[in-house]
């Protein structure tokens, strides 16, 4: 089945992905004649990058991640559109499955989960028996839409939609370097105490004890980093760090508003 017959548009959001969006779009060309990059102001050359891997290039200023991937789906000419990081790369394996589903007529299901493995520095393909997850990915807009959750990018279906799963699995080349995700994940973190503060959550100071440990367990046992050696271990560090630096920061925020409030600042 050629793109042209699937009749599915493929998005991605972008933001300074010049070394690694090349093999995102060549692997989404095989699916979609509809390809957009949705840029929020790129500096390093990824505008013309994504032209010249036949991207539709959309300039939108970064609203959060919710509200650019929404702004992405407004973009699309069909119905069936198909979601993608810019460092993630569909195998040519998933590309034949998503192709051969639409050539089979409409699909069973509005929406689809696609499943999503990490790819560490240096590996060709996802470890046989690690961790990946699932998020729906491929999807019509009619039915789901991106929630508008400035740090959550979760399709939100209505209740009782049946969602299909594919075979397939996205490889996600998330890790540039150690140094790199730390700055990534640095930035993220802001964004999640902000989203704390503005859900008037209240995550309590003894979570800090806890949040660090548990959560590299969680990475390194139950999401199975311990199978991929070195960076294995390196990530699930970074992971723990996170999870530990977003409680901090929203901890941080409360203690300097109470000190404000008191006069002692």
């Amino acid at each position: 089945m050629t793109p042209e017959q699937t009749h599915i548009s493929v998005f991605v959001i972008a933001l300074n992905e010049a070394d690694r969006i090349g093999p995102t779009l060549d692997a989404a060309r095989k699916v979609t004649d509809d390809l957009i990059v949705i840029d929020s102001g790129s500096t390093d050359g990824t505008q013309e990058v994504a032209r010249s891997h036949g991207a539709r290039v959309i300039h939108n200023d970064w609203p959060g991640y919710g509200e650019q991937k929404r702004f992405g789906e407004d973009q699309c000419q069909h119905d069936w559109v198909l979601n993608l990081d810019a460092d993630e790369v569909m195998p040519e394996g998933l590309i034949n499955e998503i192709n051969a589903l639409f050539a089979r007529g409409t699909p069973q299901f509005d929406a689809w989960r696609i499943p999503i493995a990490e790819m560490f520095p240096g590996e060709k393909a996802p470890h046989p028996l690690g961790f990946s997850l699932a998020p729906v990915r491929l999807y019509r807009r009619s039915v789901g839409r991106y929630s508008p959750s400035p740090v959550h990018d979760r399709v939100d279906l209505p209740e009782g939609t049946r969602t299909g799963k594919l075979r397939g699995v996205i490889h996600h080349y998330s890790v540039r370097s150690i140094g790199d995700q730390i700055a990534k994940l640095n930035r993220y973190t802001d964004m999640l105490a902000a989203d704390l503060d503005a859900r008037g959550a209240h995550v309590s100071t003894w979570r800090l004890l806890a949040e660090f440990p548990a959560n590299f367990l969680k990475a390194y046992i139950g999401r199975r980093h311990a199978l991929r050696g070195v960076y294995g271990f390196m990530t699930a560090m970074n992971f723990a760090f996170y999870r530990y630096l977003r409680v901090a920061k929203h901890v941080e925020r409360r203690l300097v508003d109470k000190a404000r409030k008191e006069g002692r600042l």
